[in-house]
């Protein structure tokens, strides 16, 4: 019996990069977008050997309906995109484009596969939370509406929308509404890496203070590889469906800040952070929080790592990047 195929866009990201790591385990042949190659011929970003490559962009979409083609998946995990909130205020036709427009070249391509060869062709969308922008639901489930109140949440939506219309043509497409999800994996684009990390720098003495924009959002944090374990659960689950992936547990920013600091052991984190309005998004939802009763239900998934010790590991990472740099 041949090995179950994947194709997985966004591989080299975070969350792709887990996805790959827990497919390769299992057996799973896989195969990776990338979206160039550096010099020599390897693929931007690192992945694990054994992977095979396939070079396509997100804004190529007969490039990506070639590569779904030929590679003829069992299951496709689109994880690609434009994934900073912020930089989608700047770039917000490119957003739309690259998580959203992509999304529909991927679901037909999974559909036309699907017609041409009467296999199965399982479809995961890792989605967001952003999707649902300014909810009056706390918490947000799957019925909640969905009102983006960013640009990237309007890509989002765009591309969760879309796998509802593809599910109801036959496909078993699931769209994971993930909340957000840490490790760390993350670049220190996302505010929560640029609070570890300036936790870490300013421990060891190499950085002063830390310029922070809002630390009154409260957000639903959870450990990145178990969302990845919740997509897959997804695309194995007997019918496709909308998932909330969140741990149900809210904090604020502020509470992240303090948890970073106090793992590197500074208790008066206060006097190192600054406000600094340029860091403010121009619209934010207060708080977000998520219901992922269905996803424990009908999944049997479940958070695995608490809120402070994910903080933890990615600051004892983050100390221990800085372990060799000298102070100033």
């Amino acid at each position: 019996m041949s090995p179950v195929r994947a194709l997985v866009t966004g591989a080299t990201g975070q969350d792709g990069s887990y996805l790959v790591e827990q497919l390769l385990a299992e057996g799973v042949e896989v195969h990776a977008v990338v979206r160039g190659q550096e010099p020599g011929g390897r693929p931007s970003g690192h992945l694990p050997d054994g992977v095979h490559v396939h070079t396509a962009d997100l804004l190529a979409g007969e490039r990506l309906e070639a590569v779904v083609a030929e590679v003829e998946p069992d299951e496709l995990y689109n994880l690609g995109g434009l994934s900073s909130v912020a930089l989608s205020w700047q770039e917000p036709a490119l957003t739309a484009q690259v998580s959203g427009v992509a999304v529909g070249r991927l679901l037909q391509a999974s559909h036309d596969l699907q017609e041409r060869t009467g296999r199965p062709v399982r479809f995961v969308q890792a989605s967001s939370a952003e999707v649902f922008g300014h909810a009056d639901q706390v918490p947000q489930d799957e019925t909640t509406p969905v009102r983006p109140i960013t640009p990237y949440g309007a890509a989002k939506a765009y591309g969760h929308l879309l796998v509802g219309v593809y599910r109801a043509r036959g496909l078993h497409a699931s769209s994971c509404i993930l909340y957000n999800h840490e490790s760390p994996r993350r670049p220190e684009t996302f505010v929560t890496r640029k609070v570890t990390a300036a936790a870490a720098r300013i421990a060891r003495g190499q950085q002063d203070e830390l310029a922070m924009g809002n630390l009154d959002a409260r957000r639903d944090w959870g450990w990145a590889p178990d969302y990845v374990a919740a997509m897959v659960l997804a695309a194995r689950a007997d019918e496709g469906r909308d998932y909330v992936v969140a741990t149900g547990v809210g904090h604020s920013v502020r509470e992240f800040v303090a948890a970073a600091f106090r793992a590197a052991g500074i208790d008066d984190w206060e006097r190192h952070v600054t406000l600094d309005p340029r860091f403010a998004r121009p619209s934010d939802a207060p708080e977000q929080l998520g219901d992922a009763s269905r996803a424990r239900e009908l999944l049997g998934w479940a958070p695995t790592v608490p809120f402070e010790e994910i903080v933890a590991r990615m600051v004892e990472t983050d100390l221990a990047l800085t372990a060799e740099r000298p102070p100033g």
